[in-house]
Parts: structure tokens; C-alpha cells; sequence
């Protein structure tokens, strides 16, 4: 392996001058810059960056734990983030908690091992509060996305989800519909728990009667087995006219599951849902959706981030609530009740 002492005796210079070099640190002439330079391209030299960051305390890398990669709502807000992030010279990366909190603890050993600056998190739930006590303890600074978790102050990013639901409700209203149900995250999740009110007050406000059969929570996340949906369906009596999804995953795992009945959205019951579909939404445009703003939940928070990076050592500073709000994009995916088919399929009959 090639060493700063290698590269120091074919430059003829100090191991002290190529450490300045690399560091951009001291004052050296731009000459012996360009030779330093110049014989570590020869040596194909790679700085030891987790070396570096021992001696000046930082190094330069920030970490993003999400819940699913594979929702396009975290794909596009880890767009975001990373273009903030390569803004302001941080190297950016990543792990996938599956909104699991025993997989979130692994990666966080991972960010403590790595020595990250730095963590833009969206928590699996309330259960993560030990992990973000963690790396408080370990004066690791870091911004939650999407989710507050209870006992835990910081700064954070939010959707307006209560409003987002009211908004949806709202429009189903619209169209005509009084039996709306919602199938929604784990109640473990401060989103879920804003969307259900969001849902329940825009019930009352709209004189419609809120049933707790008409509520399923489940978890935000793909699954292969849609037993709890499909439960879901059979026990609503009567069955609803539409039905709101706490999320985009959970409204593509309605859809499968009604057509697996042969029932068809909208033309036998009417979907709305948080998130839209990121780039796919433009192939065919159909769900009715509350968009929020991913690539700003990820962009403004990593911009948090590095300013309370910036701040570590002073105490006092306020933590900051930055709540984005969603706007409601309607397409094709609700109809008015009076052209719904008779919904026996749903029960099998």
C-alpha cells in the first residue's frame, strides 16, 4: 500500500507537506502543490479517509437509514438528501430499515462504526427511541424525516399528514361517498396516527359517523401476504364505497387484492392515497393522490443536518419543525357511488 512517506520521497518533499496536500491545509506553493499532486496520480494513491477522519474529528460522511428503498416517496427523497449533501462536500450513505426496529439498531452500529458526521432518519416508530438516545449519547447529530418519535426532541421534517387526509376524505365527499374506509400504517408511527385523525375529523366535520370496522392498520410496508386485507374486506358490513391508503404501497396492495376478487377500482369502489408513484404516476396517470414533497423532505432535512454539524458544542440553539404541505392531484381512481356494481364479489358470492 502506498503511504504519504512513499509519496514524500519521489516528490522530494516532507511527509508533512503531502499530509498538508491532501488535507488543503498550511500554506504551500501552488508548484509544489502540483508535484505532490502530480506523483500520487503516478502511484495511483488513495487517501486513508477513516485515518483522516481520526485526527481532525469529521469525516465528511453523513448517513440516510429510511424505511423502503423501494417506495418511490424515499427514492425521491433520497435524491434529495444527496444533492444536498454532495452541495456541501459530504460523501452520502445509506441503509434500509424495512420499518423494522431490530434492522434499524444494526445499521445504527454501523453509523457509530463509520464514524458518521451525521444522520437524516426516518424512524421505524415510536420503538426507535432508544436507538435516537444512542446516538444523542454519542453526540451524533441527526434529523428525523416523515415520523416525530414521543420523548425524543430534534429537528424534523414532516408532511402535513392530518390535513393530507381531511383533504382526501373531503374530496371522496365530493364525489358523493358517506361510507369510506381507511386502511392505514402501524399506530407505532406518529404519520399514522396523523392521518387517522385527519381521517376521523374529516368525518365529523362532514356529519358522517366513524366506525372503527371500517379502520385497518397494518404496516406501511410491501408484503407478499395479503390475509390482513383480504380479513379486512370480508368483515365490513356493509362494504364501503371507497377507501382511503395511509400510503402509496399500501393503495397498489388494495388494488391487488380487489382485482384478485375480479372488483374493480373505480368502477366498484373508489381509492385514494398518500404519495404519489413518483415517475411510474406519468405512465398512466390514475390514483388520486396527496402528493408530498419528497425531494424537499430530503433536501431540506439534510440541509438541517449539516447546520446543527456545524453548531456541535453549543448548546441552546432551538431545534427547528419544518412541516411541508401536500398538495391533492386528482385522476381517474374515484367515481361517483351512483355508478358503482354491485359489490357481492367482494364476499366471495
Amino acid at each position: 500500500m502506498v503511504t504519504i512517506y512513499d509519496i514524500a520521497a519521489k516528490a522530494g518533499v516532507s511527509a508533512m507537506t503531502v499530509s498538508r496536500v491532501i488535507n488543503n491545509t498550511g500554506k504551500i506553493s501552488d508548484k509544489t502543490k502540483v508535484k505532490v499532486r502530480r506523483v500520487m496520480e503516478e502511484l495511483n494513491y488513495v487517501p486513508n479517509h477513516m485515518a483522516r477522519s481520526l485526527v481532525l474529528q469529521q469525516s465528511n460522511l453523513l448517513f440516510l437509514l429510511i424505511t423502503d428503498i423501494t417506495n418511490p416517496f424515499y427514492t425521491t427523497l433520497a435524491r434529495g438528501a444527496e444533492d444536498a449533501a454532495k452541495k456541501h462536500g459530504y460523501r452520502l450513505l445509506f441503509g434500509n430499515s424495512d420499518e423494522s426496529v431490530e434492522k434499524e439498531k444494526d445499521y445504527l452500529d454501523t453509523i457509530l462504526a463509520t464514524r458518521a458526521d451525521g444522520v437524516l432518519v426516518a424512524p421505524a416508530g415510536d420503538p426507535s427511541l432508544p436507538h435516537l438516545e444512542t446516538l444523542r449519547k454519542h453526540r451524533v447529530p441527526f434529523v428525523l424525516l416523515d415520523r416525530e418519535v414521543p420523548g425524543m426532541e430534534s429537528d424534523v421534517v414532516l408532511g402535513d399528514s392530518k390535513e393530507g387526509a381531511r383533504k382526501l376524505v373531503d374530496h371522496l365527499v365530493s364525489m358523493g361517498h358517506r361510507q369510506i374506509a381507511l386502511i392505514n400504517g402501524s399506530p407505532y408511527v406518529s404519520s399514522a396516527r396523523l392521518r387517522l385523525e385527519g381521517y376521523r375529523e374529516a368525518l365529523k366535520l362532514n356529519d358522517l359517523i366513524y366506525d372503527e370496522g371500517y379502520v385497518l392498520e397494518t404496516a406501511f410496508e410491501l408484503r407478499n401476504d395479503l390475509s390482513d386485507i383480504e380479513a379486512w374486506l370480508d368483515r365490513m358490513d356493509p362494504m364501503p364505497t371507497a377507501i382511503v391508503a395511509g400510503n402509496n404501497v399500501l393503495a397498489v396492495e388494495v388494488i391487488r387484492t380487489l382485482h384478485s376478487r375480479g372488483v374493480k377500482v373505480p368502477e366498484q369502489i373508489s381509492l385514494v392515497c398518500f404519495d404519489d408513484l413518483g415517475p411510474y404516476s406519468e405512465i398512466d396517470p390514475f390514483l388520486t393522490v396527496v402528493a408530498q414533497q419528497a425531494y424537499q423532505f430530503g433536501y431540506l432535512g439534510m440541509q438541517l443536518l449539516i447546520e446543527r454539524i456545524g453548531q456541535r458544542g453549543e448548546t441552546g440553539i432551538p431545534w427547528k419543525k419544518i412541516v411541508l404541505p401536500a398538495d391533492l392531484i386528482i385522476r381517474r381512481s374515484v367515481t361517483l357511488p351512483a355508478r358503482l356494481s354491485s359489490l357481492y364479489p367482494l364476499y366471495g358470492d
